[in-house]
């Protein structure tokens, strides 16, 4: 199956990030590194379309509490499934989010309603960089994908947007794809998902009447800013993304090489 030829209907944002240039004019091999949405609702002609793809590893980025609300994976043969839960529910910029989606009252986060979805969206991914469980997962995961028996390697978390979109971030820097590459496929996920995303914006203001679509949106988007905020602080704590992947998530020189002999062509 040749590389971005095939899509999965109950998972419109799903891509393959084979044929992505590097900087010294290798690229990404193909069927080698997958990214997804949830693969819950997958429908019964997309499951010989993941038969094809044939991953051999499926990481998870949700936390438990998200997997028990949602349709379990549909899965073909039998990949090793490794969850890595990027989450911290106890996390202010977490809880009001699920705030503003379940109409819980927001007195007790002024300050962050007072800033915006945005903002939150944008604390959420320097989060992304400094959390103590992303940088397990993250870590974990590119480990993972440094190890050849792993490959190919599915990964995703609910909506294959933020933590999906972060982690594809990490592995694409990792082996030498220039932020200019990184940041249109992070930006595909609006093409890929615009009439979904309207659908979803409907369904939520017909479910809650009192929740502004302008408030909703930028939770269903992906937009430059949030991805900014997570190189920026990567810089802020590292000053480099290579000290990043070294001190932040654990990835040594030598996982560096394997994901390079593994994935690059």
């Amino acid at each position: 199956m040749a590389a971005r030829d095939w899509e999965l209907v109950g998972a419109p944002n799903a891509r393959d990030l084979g044929g992505l240039p590097t900087a010294d004019g290798r690229r990404v091999r193909p069927g080698r590194l997958i990214r997804t949405a949830a693969l819950g609702r997958l429908t019964d002609d997309d499951l010989p379309v993941l038969g094809k793809l044939a991953p051999a590893c499926v990481v998870d980025l949700r936390h438990g509490t998200e997997q028990a609300v949602a349709p379990s994976d549909r899965l073909v043969g039998e990949p090793r499934v490794v969850h890595l839960p990027v989450y911290d529910p106890a996390h202010p910029v977490f809880t009001y989010v699920s705030a503003v989606l379940l109409g819980h009252d927001l007195d007790a986060y002024e300050e962050l309603a007072r800033e915006g979805m945005p903002a939150a969206m944008a604390a959420i991914y320097r989060w992304f960089v400094t959390g103590e469980s992303a940088r397990a997962g993250f870590g974990a995961a590119v480990r993972l994908a440094a190890d050849g028996a792993s490959l190919p390697l599915l990964f995703h978390c609910s909506a294959g947007k933020d933590r999906t979109g972060w982690l594809a971030a990490v592995l694409l820097t990792a082996l030498g794809v220039d932020e200019a590459v990184i940041r249109a496929d992070y930006l595909r996920h609006n093409e890929l998902t615009e009439s979904l995303r309207e659908v979803l914006l409907v369904a939520m203001t017909r479910q809650r009447p009192d929740l502004d679509p302008a408030v909703a949106r930028p939770l269903l988007e992906v937009r430059p800013e949030y991805l900014d905020a997570a190189y920026d602080e990567v810089r802020r704590v590292h000053g480099s993304f290579g000290a990043y992947l070294r001190d932040g998530l654990g990835v040594t020189d030598g996982m560096v090489a394997a994901l390079r002999a593994n994935l690059l062509d």
